[in-house]
């Protein structure tokens, strides 16, 4: 149980980190920029958390 609450919280932090850069690098938004910003950031999160599980980090 602990081993994927650790799982959910670095994706939800690589998730917020990676929307906020979208945010900020896409300049003024509106609401559909927000949603594919969501999206993409969700995606990269999942990328990066295999990557870094890839390299032998645990």
């Amino acid at each position: 149980m602990t081993r994927r609450l650790a799982a959910c919280a670095e994706l939800i932090g690589w998730w917020a980190v990676l929307t906020l850069l979208w945010i900020v690098l896409t300049g003024p938004v509106d609401a559909l920029e927000w949603l594919v910003g969501a999206a993409a950031g969700l995606i990269a999160a999942g990328a990066a958390r295999g990557a870094r599980r890839a390299a032998g980090g645990r």
